[in-house]
């Protein structure tokens, strides 16, 4: 009753002061700018994976009119294969991946034609003539493990850097981290890498 007189005298219907009335809101102005400070803060403190590969290098194209197709002798090659069970086999027979790298270094410095002066090997006919000629074939069975290749990689590395090693030490009477880089050039033409990859 009493708010029908009060809206009588002042001409106004029932209700319409709450339809009238202004809403309170948020004010997101700053919200924006509270979310790029928080994304700031997570690029900063957020850990970035630094995922490590196998360095090697590819080899270079064949040259316009040049062979390339060498035919490569059978004892010069060093057979490393591996099947799906991860088993390791060089020519043909099961080795353990222990001794891999002691079995790679006899064959890389067998010294078979008895041309490498530098080369330390049993010369045995039925392995490398020398480091320059030889050459590691790598084959892998797609459903073999993959930390098999992993540890095959690695010790071909370590065979190959404890060969280099040797020669800066005996031939250039150095030590490895102090060659120039016509020394390194000299270390790596002697023991030169090269390796042959396929899969099963």
């Amino acid at each position: 009753m009493a708010l029908s007189l009060i809206c009588e005298r002042e001409n106004l219907k029932p209700f319409s002061i709450m339809r009238n009335s202004i809403m309170p809101t948020v004010n997101t102005g700053s919200m924006a700018d509270i979310a790029f400070l928080l994304l700031i803060f997570f690029l900063v403190t957020s850990m970035i994976p630094n995922d490590k590969g196998i360095a090697r290098d590819l080899p270079q194209p064949c040259p316009p009119g040049a062979d390339c197709n060498i035919p490569l002798k059978k004892n010069n090659i060093f057979t490393i294969s591996v099947n799906e069970k991860g088993e390791i086999m060089v020519n043909k027979t099961i080795t353990p991946i222990e001794n891999l790298k002691d079995e790679l270094k006899h064959f890389l410095d067998n010294n078979a034609d008895q041309s490498c002066i530098y080369c330390s090997g049993e010369r045995l006919a039925e392995a490398s003539d020398n480091p320059k000629k030889a050459s590691i074939s790598l084959s892998i069975h797609r459903e073999a493990p993959y930390q098999s290749y992993i540890s095959i990689q690695d010790q071909i590395a370590s065979a190959y850097f404890e060969l280099r090693e040797k020669y800066v030490s005996e031939i250039l009477k150095t030590e490895a981290k102090k060659i120039t880089d016509d020394e390194l050039k000299k270390t790596q033409d002697a023991y030169p890498f090269r390796i042959i990859e396929s899969s099963l």
